[in-house]
């Protein structure tokens, strides 16, 4: 697994305002959308293209243009929605799948309740949006879903991760082609599995609670 933890000022700003717990959910959403699109970029520096003659005003000259089938972007709901739309204006010809994985507050393992995905994921690059990686269960059974469907290519972007939950992720895909992106490497999970210092529940702060 390749770990890459952004290293900028204007995600350092951000994400310190989403931690305040007096931002609001109208800021704290929008907050995400940029954020994202500052952590897509890192997350697609590797996405797959291919050569096309292009003719400028001026002369034909050799461009590029994302490769087919096009790449897979796949939030876990619900907090993962909120980091969609900052994702597809990056990569605006990506396809979308949902998948929905919940963590029990009480074992903190987690279960499936929907997904919306193709059938068949070979020769994919799929990326994975999830805020929040504490103990690594959601996201690992997310990740193992897309591999499953046949997935080669998996990366994941999170706004935060703690220790526990990246050690947890590395042993669950060792042998795959797995990235992880996250804005922030954070302390530690606190007896809750709430990461510290952390933001809170991502789900709540972009949707307020259900």
């Amino acid at each position: 697994m390749r770990l890459h933890v952004a290293d900028h000022p204007l995600i350092t700003h951000k994400l310190s305002v989403l931690r305040d717990k007096g931002t609001p959910s109208p800021v704290f959403r929008q907050l995400t959308e940029e954020l994202v699109t500052l952590l897509a970029y890192e997350a697609t520096r590797n996405v797959r293209v291919q050569s096309v003659e292009i003719e400028t005003p001026v002369t034909t000259t050799t461009g590029v243009k994302i490769s087919e089938p096009r790449p897979l972007v796949v939030p876990i709901l619900r907090a993962g929605l909120g980091m969609l739309e900052g994702m597809v204006k990056l990569l605006p010809t990506a396809e979308v799948g949902f998948l929905g994985m919940a963590r029990n507050e009480e074992t903190l393992e987690p279960t499936t309740y929907a997904e919306r995905l193709p059938d068949d994921l070979s020769d994919r690059q799929c990326f994975v949006l999830d805020p929040m990686l504490a103990t690594g269960g959601s996201l690992g059974a997310a990740i193992d879903f897309l591999f499953q469907r046949g997935a080669q290519d998996v990366t994941a972007i999170c706004i935060l991760g703690a220790p526990e939950g990246i050690a947890a992720i590395e042993r669950q895909v060792e042998g795959r082609d797995v990235t992880l992106v996250l804005g922030s490497l954070d302390e530690r999970l606190d007896e809750r599995g709430y990461i510290v210092p952390g933001l809170g529940d991502a789900g709540d702060r972009l949707y307020g609670t259900v």
